[in-house]
């Protein structure tokens, strides 16, 4: 077996494996692609054709953001022809708003989730490989981020999986040019606007971090926000009560990072659109502690011996 067979077929190994731990081994489930026309995500697209023939279908999400989006989107329905694939072009359905990068990613969702009920298809996957997962722990790491945040993406979230998440993006661009796929690549990727692109500069040519041991990294990070949140549904159900339009914390002797999380889903009771800055909710918990109240958004935390979380009144 020559090297270039034997990479495809460790990355074939992989993507099988991977789908049989996230999804079972089913052999009726069917796959949506979201195929950006980027080398991972037509990589991705390629060996999932491979392995689950006529039960693999494409979409590519055309924000409408750069001149070039409507070709790159021709180029992966081209390919899609030619090897039988079902592809559809997905367009956003609000106009641009706030930060754009948020935006593109919340419509990329929302289009690939309407696109995959339509077509009756059981998960959508997408191409995040080992060094995105690096990328974004060290974004989020630079953020300030919690346990949460440096879990990083997750393998599976609602209907989505992401089962080459630790293959390396050198691999991935190895079997696109072997294989002579036709890919494009994003002139975002390298615009120093986005945290992503400066990291991804900086981490070029470093051979000293490991992006697959900061996806086991990420992996255990994940474990224990599970842990976390198993020992909060048992605290709320114990120590939470209603009043009238309020919520009461009936025990507050707990380590700071459970009363963090049980404060939080208290503010979403009350406020369920609040997002509120990590700042913002330690300086409200160190007010509670000592007592105090403090404002979180339109809500009030107030400590004392039971801790209640309320809309705050209205100003006059």
């Amino acid at each position: 077996m020559t090297e270039r067979t034997s990479a495809k077929a460790d990355l074939e190994a992989l993507l099988r494996r991977n789908i049989r731990a996230l999804a079972g081994d089913d052999e009726g489930l069917r796959f949506g692609v979201a195929v950006s026309g980027g080398p991972d995500s037509m990589v991705l697209l390629d060996l999932a054709a491979r392995l689950f023939p006529g039960r693999t279908e494409a979409a590519t999400v055309d924000h409408g953001l750069r001149c070039a989006s409507s070709t790159e989107a021709a180029l992966v329905a081209q390919w899609c022809g030619e090897q039988g694939v079902p592809h559809e072009v997905l367009h956003p359905a609000e106009p641009v708003n706030g930060n754009v990068q948020q935006w593109a990613r919340m419509q990329r969702y929302a289009a690939l989730e309407g696109w995959r009920s339509r077509r009756g298809i059981d998960w959508i996957m997408t191409a995040h490989h080992a060094d995105d997962q690096l990328e974004t722990m060290l974004m989020r790491l630079n953020r300030g981020a919690g346990v949460n945040g440096l879990a990083g993406i997750r393998p599976r979230q609602g209907h989505v999986l992401r089962p080459l998440l630790s293959a390396r993006r050198v691999h991935l661009l190895d079997h696109a040019r072997s294989q002579r796929l036709p890919f494009v690549h994003d002139p975002s990727n390298s615009d120093p606007r986005f945290d992503r692109a400066v990291i991804r500069q900086h981490l070029t040519g470093v051979d000293w971090i490991d992006p697959q041991a900061a996806v086991r990294s990420a992996a255990a990070l994940a474990e224990c926000e599970e842990a976390l949140n198993w020992s909060v549904d048992l605290l709320d159900k114990q120590y939470v009560r209603g009043e009238g339009g309020a919520w009461v914390l009936t025990r507050t002797d707990f380590p700071r990072e459970l009363l963090r999380r049980l404060v939080l889903r208290l503010l979403q009771r009350v406020q369920p659109d609040a997002q509120p800055r990590g700042e913002t909710v330690d300086r409200a918990l160190a007010s509670a502690l000592e007592g105090g109240q403090a404002s979180i958004g339109a809500a009030l935390l107030r400590g004392g011996p039971e801790w209640t979380v309320s809309l705050a009144p209205a100003r006059r």
